[in-house]
């Protein structure tokens, strides 16, 4: 049988579209001077789907991030004309980013310093681009609502404190906290679990889902937690010290 021809005034189908193109996992900044770096690092999270804009110094740094909010920033440390503390402090006014700092400095007191202003995890020169696009993973999971090994459920209650997992918002008193990703993370799961003290190991696995890492990030994470939603931090009531353990958190939690 012959097939029909089409009429001159009848339209050639046109062929099926394409299928769209899969979602961005993120925006990432990456922020560095050294250009062997920077095309590594982004050439590394290109691959794994992200899309990247890069940055040579921190006002350039800046002027991005404020036309185009990134989803995370990669920040080195020693950048000319404006340091990478500098910069990391002026994009956290500006409102929450998750902040990975990239450091050449072996000493504990500048990687600490990364931390207190607000970087939400660092990595040490020479560093593995592949660790690197994992800890970019492993941030932007637990920076979005349904991110997180801890499963989500009701608000979680404590004296003055109210955390919602599900929009991840914490509250004290009645004035919603500034919480950086990570410090979110460690509120919840103490607040979790009342009364049980916690070794740095533990929550390093149990919160940042690591079996590695330099145990100063946790102290720094606890003392900046403790900032935010004691009276006194520096006679906490609610996340105790427990000597030659780690730490816990005193008060009865509710859910609902």
């Amino acid at each position: 049988m012959e097939k029909p021809s089409l009429s001159p005034h009848q339209p050639s189908p046109s062929p099926p579209s394409p299928p769209p193109p899969p979602p961005s996992p993120g925006r990432v900044l990456v922020v560095d001077d050294d250009l062997t770096v920077a095309e590594v690092v982004a050439g590394y999270l290109g691959r794994a789907g992200y899309a990247v804009d890069r940055a040579d110094s921190g006002p350039a740094a800046l002027a991005l991030a404020a036309g185009h909010r990134p989803d995370l920033v990669v920040l080195d440390l020693m950048l000319p004309g404006m340091d990478g503390w500098e910069v990391c402090r002026r994009m956290r006014a500006e409102g929450p980013v998750p902040v990975i700092m990239l450091t050449a400095l072996g000493n504990e007191d500048d990687r600490v310093l990364g931390l207190e202003v607000g970087a939400d995890d660092y990595v040490t020169k020479p560093f593995s681009p592949r660790e690197l696009v994992l800890r970019v993973g492993s941030v932007l999971r637990r920076s979005r609502p349904a991110g997180g090994p801890e499963p989500q459920g009701a608000l979680l209650r404590s004296g003055g404190l109210v955390v919602d997992p599900e929009a991840r918002r914490a509250f004290r008193n009645g004035g919603e906290l500034a919480l950086t990703v990570r410090e979110f993370d460690l509120l919840a799961f103490l607040l979790r679990h009342p009364g049980r003290a916690f070794g740095r190991e533990e929550l390093m696995r149990s919160v940042w889902g690591w079996d590695f890492g330099d145990l100063s990030t946790v102290t720094v994470h606890v003392r900046r937690l403790r900032a935010k939603v004691e009276d006194d931090p520096a006679g906490p009531r609610l996340i105790r010290t427990v000597w030659g353990v780690g730490y816990r958190f005193d008060g009865a939690t509710s859910e609902g």
